[in-house]
């Protein structure tokens, strides 16, 4: 008989995640966390699991923080979001991580997810001081005046990330929003949440204001729902809806007339994000103001419409 001990078999100490609003990292209001799992079913960690509750104050906070966030000039939003893609690169290795492990990959290929999110993040970083000369200008117009456009953040917005690409989706749905100076709140890949949760942790630790993004985890027709008829918000980004979900939130943010994007295709979440950006989502979400002003008169205050 051997005198040697018998090995001690060691638990794993799964990490429990925390929701991400107003620049804290609250509990669900509900207690409630759920298990997520790998793309071959073994457990990852505790991710909490978001209430209509938790939606509702993610508003409150994307509201409040909205002044300052917009209130920033373009040049300003721009530094601050370059900074949060050299946060991501810090972190490259635990992104790489836990895409790999939500989406099933090997690890180059989620490396090379990251690296693209990475980029993406810088490519909208670049856009906040540009989009003005893309979607605003001059005005011809019959009379002794200057008419001239310019776009304004809309407001706040409610994005449901996708549920396949859980780091280069999220980025490519959270970015413009951010860089055309509005708000966010953001529900997670309901199955593959774990990427959005840390990027929660990196912008915590970011200038990005408290209030500007704020991050939920749960089932994303149960925080979805309140966000698309809440009277608050003002835009809702359907990406990540499944189509039958998608028609319902549609209806629902009807009623007070939210500006919606839609659904790449029937599946809600086939885009591909591989691809070039351009400025399709950039645009959506900002408001045009109209400023007349007569010429050759400076003394005389413009109107706006």
């Amino acid at each position: 008989m051997s005198d040697k001990p018998e090995p001690t078999v060691r638990l794993s100490v799964f990490k429990t995640y925390k929701l991400y609003v107003g620049g804290k990292f609250p509990r669900s209001e509900s207690g409630r966390v759920y298990e997520v799992t790998d793309s071959k079913d073994r457990p990852l960690a505790n991710a909490p699991q978001g209430s209509r509750k938790d939606a509702r104050d993610a508003v409150v906070a994307a509201r409040k923080a909205f002044g300052g966030w917009s209130g920033a000039t373009a040049y300003n939003r721009g530094q601050i979001l370059y900074r949060v893609a050299e946060m991501l690169e810090g972190r490259a290795d635990q992104f790489t991580r836990e895409v790999a492990e939500a989406e099933g990959l090997s690890r180059a290929k989620a490396a090379a997810q990251v690296s693209a999110a990475v980029d993406r993040w810088v490519w909208y970083a670049g856009w906040t001081d540009k989009i003005a000369q893309v979607a605003g200008g001059a005005n011809p117009v019959a009379g002794p005046f200057f008419n001239l456009s310019s776009p304004e953040p809309t407001g706040v917005v409610a994005v449901l990330a996708p549920q396949r690409s859980s780091l280069l989706g999220l980025v490519s749905v959270l970015a413009p929003v951010l860089a055309t100076g509005c708000t966010a709140v953001v529900t997670a890949s309901e199955d593959r949440p774990l990427p959005a949760l840390t990027l929660g942790e990196v912008l915590a630790t970011s200038d990005v204001p408290g209030g500007a993004v704020n991050i939920l985890s749960g089932r994303t027709a149960e925080l979805a729902a309140p966000l698309a008829a809440h009277q608050d918000v003002n835009a809702i980004d359907l990406t990540g809806a499944p189509a039958e979900l998608a028609v319902e939130l549609e209806r629902a943010a009807a009623d007070n007339l939210k500006r919606v994007l839609r659904p790449a295709d029937a599946e809600g979440d086939g885009e591909d994000f591989t691809a070039d950006p351009g400025t399709r989502r950039l645009t959506p979400f900002l408001e045009t103001k109209t400023v007349w002003h007569p010429t050759g008169s400076l003394g005389v205050s413009g109107s706006a419409y």
